[in-house]
């Protein structure tokens, strides 16, 4: 975002490069004796859209929290950026963090600082704009989530969803080159889960960001995906263009999209 408020892309271009941007190989977590992820292997390439997919408590959002750095993966490599990060101590995932931001489930606002103030804060950290730069980039940002007239609020005023934009705008003006979606329509109402899909797709092509989305939403998948990872009980059961996985005959995975249809009909 310029100083004007209109897009530019993130942390300038992004790699020029086919390499991967994110990959996890043959990763492993356990908490204790439950095992979480199991020899999981995936990537993402730059300006890429992943969508995580299966039923609560198998991986999705541990993956996630690997990336950042928040936990250690047992086994494996996490690469990130092009460095594997599963070593590097805390000084250098703060570096690894202001290329790679994620949006929680709760939003993870300053419940005390307005919406505006909310999204203003990477930018003061950064301390290399004007207020008036910072307000400019703000009133742009929450402009193109579609909440600009709440920039005065506190997040206490706001629906779950209008947090989750919120959220959004927040990391994006931290000028990430990646951007982690943590079931980012979950607990909304089907108005706002197709809002928030419209806009984080606008992201992809307007900002060519690097995305990965933990969902269980096959709807948001479809819009979004790119590629989609299907994890079972820790496991990668389907890792593939999201076009062939109507065609996949994975039993587990099958009994994922028949139940979906048949809890969310059209």
């Amino acid at each position: 975002m310029s100083s004007n408020g209109n897009p530019v892309h993130p942390n300038g271009a992004p790699p020029a490069s086919h390499e991967p941007y994110i990959q996890f190989k043959d990763v492993c977590k356990a908490f204790g004796s439950q095992v979480v992820l199991e020899h999981v292997s995936f990537d993402v390439l730059p300006g890429e859209t992943m969508c995580i997919l299966g039923r609560s408590g198998v991986g999705k959002s541990v993956s996630l929290q690997l990336i950042m750095g928040f936990l250690k993966a047992d086994a494996g490599e996490v690469i990130v950026a092009g460095e594997e990060i599963t070593h590097l101590p805390e000084r250098d995932l703060e570096r690894i963090r202001k290329k790679v931001t994620m949006v929680f489930q709760n939003g993870a606002l300053f419940d005390s600082l307005s919406v505006g103030e909310n999204v203003a804060f990477p930018l003061r950290e950064q301390r290399e704009l004007t207020e008036d730069q910072i307000y400019q980039v703000v009133d742009g940002l929450l402009d193109m989530v579609g909440v600009k007239a709440m920039r005065d609020l506190l997040p206490s005023d706001l629906s779950t969803g209008m947090k989750r934009s919120v959220a959004i705008a927040r990391a994006l003006s931290a000028q990430p080159q990646a951007i982690l979606y943590d079931e980012p329509t979950t607990m909304v109402d089907p108005l706002m889960a197709q809002l928030l899909g419209d806009l984080i797709k606008k992201l992809k092509f307007q900002l060519k960001l690097t995305s990965i989305v933990v969902t269980h939403d096959m709807r948001l998948a479809h819009k979004l995906a790119d590629r989609v990872l299907f994890l079972h009980d820790g496991k990668p059961r389907y890792f593939g263009p999201m076009k062939g996985i109507d065609e996949c005959e994975d039993p587990v995975l099958r009994q994922f999209l028949d139940l979906d249809q048949l809890i969310l009909p059209e």
